[in-house]
């Protein structure tokens, strides 16, 4: 298999070692939420609704990127479907534009740090690596905050049943210990009672110690019980925050991850630092062959003549073939090219599904909830109306 197909598929395969949360489905849970209270009630719908506009509009951009994917690949069907004659002129102008850069390249007295197929691929994505690299830089350095915003907050939540436990501990406790005084102090009362009628002793000091010490353990166990009861109803509407949170980042998560995926697919590196070190490899190399091209004149005749020859075909894009010579030529590299295309129309569609997926989600769960809180509906209904306008 060819140098295209090979870094394909090892961008493909590589594209992942960045996650550890891997195949992760987005679940809306609501546990810990409460639809009776405005303002969360607001806020989630709120949520679910700028994800279906998020999903939308990443599916807008996926599918003009689709689109233009599918353009190649007609472009391909079109030349390979002309007759003999036809393919054999362009052909033959394809080969006089290879002979012309074979010459041009005998003149070259240094070694290039890049391959042909490199210097080839990232010509032919010269317009868009900029753009992409950005993309890959901040979407890296976004993986890494997610995925360590996902840890805490995992870390949190755990935290936060502990708490929970360790409070529902303590005013058992404190329960507890309000029984065992109150009968501690009505036996001592009792005690005390048979020493007065029945010995005729003196214990009114013994009635006095007896209540103010029951007392006091009975007010320190209740503040304990209150303080503990206060807590735990904080713990529980922090719960809900982290779990509605945790939904926004998970949803973040599955994005990133997938629009890494693609991004190292298209530009078939293993990660940010990889295409940063090709590309500027690339910018010098291009830089000193674009100065002797210049000078050229048969290879810039060529080119122009191959491109109106495709153009007369009816290609699309018949410019972006100059860089294509190689599968005019040959049969393989035309197959592997189209392969390559294909994929990476898979990986779109797949994306396009994903946030399609995602938004039908949002949808769906805002109904959920609207069925479940009927008493909310009209509100809800209120929300997404105008929120569709607007976005």
């Amino acid at each position: 298999m060819g140098f295209f197909s090979k870094l394909l598929k090892k961008a493909s395969r590589k594209a992942q070692d960045l996650f550890e949360y891997e195949d992760e489905e987005v679940v809306y849970d609501r546990e810990g939420i409460d639809f009776h209270d405005q303002t969360q009630r607001t806020r989630y719908i709120a949520e679910c609704l700028e994800q279906m506009a998020e999903g939308t509009r990443d599916m807008d951009l996926l599918k003009n990127e689709y689109d233009k994917v599918t353009s190649y690949l007609k472009d391909m069907e079109e030349i390979e479907a002309l007759p003999d004659s036809s393919r054999a002129e362009i052909n033959s102008v394809a080969k006089k534009l290879v002979e012309y850069e074979d010459d041009i390249e005998k003149f070259r007295t240094r070694k290039s740090p890049l391959s042909d197929e490199q210097f080839a691929f990232l010509r032919r994505r010269e317009k868009e690596i900029p753009d992409g690299l950005a993309s890959i830089r901040e979407n890296e350095r976004m993986a890494v905050l997610i995925k360590k915003d996902l840890k805490r907050l995992d870390g949190e939540r755990k935290a936060l049943a502990f708490r929970r436990n360790e409070l529902g501990d303590t005013m058992d406790n404190m329960r507890g210990m309000a029984i065992i005084f109150s009968t501690a102090a009505a036996g001592l009362l009792i005690i005390l009672a048979i020493m007065q009628f029945a010995l005729g002793m003196n214990v009114y000091i013994g009635y006095f110690l007896c209540i103010a010490t029951a007392a006091i353990a009975l007010t320190v166990v209740c503040v304990r019980y209150i303080d503990a009861s206060h807590e735990l109803d904080k713990t529980a509407g922090s719960s809900g925050k982290l779990i509605q949170l945790q939904n926004t980042v998970k949803i973040r998560y599955v994005n990133n991850r997938n629009l890494l995926s693609y991004l190292y697919m298209k530009y078939e590196c293993k990660n940010g630092k990889e295409l940063e070190e090709l590309w500027s490899m690339y910018t010098r190399e291009a830089e000193d062959r674009r100065q002797f091209s210049e000078n050229s004149a048969g290879a810039v005749m060529a080119k122009e003549d191959l491109i109106r020859l495709l153009a007369k075909y009816h290609v699309e894009s018949p410019a972006r073939w100059v860089d294509q010579i190689p599968a005019l030529l040959d049969k393989k590299e035309m197959v592997e090219l189209r392969h390559g295309y294909i994929l990476r129309r898979q990986a779109l569609r797949e994306q396009i599904e994903l946030n399609d997926n995602l938004a039908r989600s949002a949808k769906n769960e805002i109904t959920e909830v609207a069925k479940a809180y009927p008493m909310y509906a009209q509100e809800i209904l209120e929300m997404t109306e105008k929120f569709e306008p607007e976005n």
